[in-house]
């Protein structure tokens, strides 16, 4: 059994590659009360994005072929809170990432929104049945 909160007024850019992962994302992530930037498909594009405008951000580390890291670190500093949704296990992962929540793809939306929620300041619990 799964309990999610509301993201209620948490401004979050999708920077996502993959049309489907990032509009399913982006719908449900609005089905829970974010307001969604995205989803942003190309590193040039995600650059150029205005980083005041959300709360936090999720990062697909491989976009059509090129690392996502540039963007990672603009983020980092900026201040800008992300984690990274991913099909890379942590060992791909530079040092400098090792802190950074990583939901590895296929990844439950459940992660997801704990992860985003406590970066935008609410509490969110993904519960497990045992």
């Amino acid at each position: 059994m799964t309990q999610q909160q509301s993201l209620e007024n948490c401004r979050v850019l999708i920077i996502e590659d993959e049309y489907f992962i990032g509009d399913d994302l982006a719908n449900a992530l609005r089905s829970l009360g974010a307001h969604v930037i995205g989803p942003v498909p190309e590193l040039d594009e995600a650059m150029a994005e205005e980083h005041d405008g959300f709360d936090v951000a999720i990062v697909d580390i491989n976009l059509r072929g090129t690392s996502a890291y540039p963007i990672a670190d603009k983020l980092m500093r900026l201040g800008k809170p992300f984690i990274f949704a991913t099909g890379y296990s942590a060992d791909y992962l530079p040092d400098r990432f090792h802190h950074i929540h990583r939901c590895e793809k296929p990844y439950e939306l459940e992660n997801v929104t704990a992860a985003l929620g406590a970066l935008c300041g609410r509490e969110h619990r993904a519960c497990v049945a045992a």
